[in-house]
């Protein structure tokens, strides 16, 4: 049975990827299978780890695990990195950056850039201190729920607005 973030605990630990670009149908569809194939492999110390595996908005990866039954080692979590890095090159994609800023646009939809372009765009007022940014820094089931896709003016990257 395939585990979705949602059926996980609240002290989950959490890993959020943001790809460059929004994903199409065909490549999440191939992430998704790739990415349950990986959880249900994934070993720490030889005990299995009850992850989940999810691709949200075509445009997030999403590994959440449950440590109460095994704790994700640092050769799982290397696993895990590895798997994510094949991910970026058969799909050449980019889910390590950072410096990506991901966030609803006026029409809901989700936009990503720099945070020197999303900057800008603060400047210009294109944004403003309601719109919706994704924290990808959560690292537990409870803050990816709460604090995920919050108001601008309650993340890190509410700096822009200085």
């Amino acid at each position: 049975m395939q585990l979705s973030i949602k059926q996980m605990p609240l002290d989950a630990r959490v890993w959020v990827y943001q790809s460059n670009r929004a994903l199409s149908d065909t490549e999440v569809g191939v992430i998704e299978k790739a990415g349950n194939l990986f959880i249900n492999d994934w070993a720490a110390h030889g005990a299995s780890l009850k992850a989940s595996f999810d691709v949200l908005y075509s445009r997030f990866v999403i590994i959440a695990v449950d440590e109460k039954q095994a704790l994700a080692s640092g050769c799982s979590i290397d696993k895990s990195v590895h798997f994510i890095k094949e991910l970026e090159q058969m799909l050449t994609i980019s889910l390590f950056d950072r410096m990506q800023v991901a966030y609803r646009g006026s029409e809901n939809e989700i936009l990503a850039c720099s945070l020197q372009e999303f900057e800008k765009l603060a400047a210009q007022h294109t944004i403003t201190s309601n719109t919706m940014v994704f924290n990808n820094m959560v690292t537990t089931k409870q803050a990816f729920d709460n604090e995920w896709e919050i108001p601008l003016k309650q993340s890190w990257q509410s700096r822009v607005l200085a």
